[in-house]
């Protein structure tokens, strides 16, 4: 259970620091509200992606 836990939280910020990096390289002068914007899609389509790969979507 815990194992299954970490291994969602890795996947998450994997997917999360990959696309902050290319958020970052694509549009460098974004307002905060922008970028809080992204950092929630960003968490969002994370967990989604760790739910899929470790097949527990729905």
């Amino acid at each position: 259970m815990v194992w299954t836990m970490v291994k969602a939280a890795v996947l998450t910020g994997v997917f999360c620091a990959l696309f902050s990096g290319v958020v970052g390289f694509v549009a460098q002068n974004l307002s905060m509200t922008v970028l809080i914007g992204l950092s929630f899609v960003s968490g969002f389509c994370g967990s989604l992606f760790a739910q899929t790969v470790l097949g527990r979507a729905r």
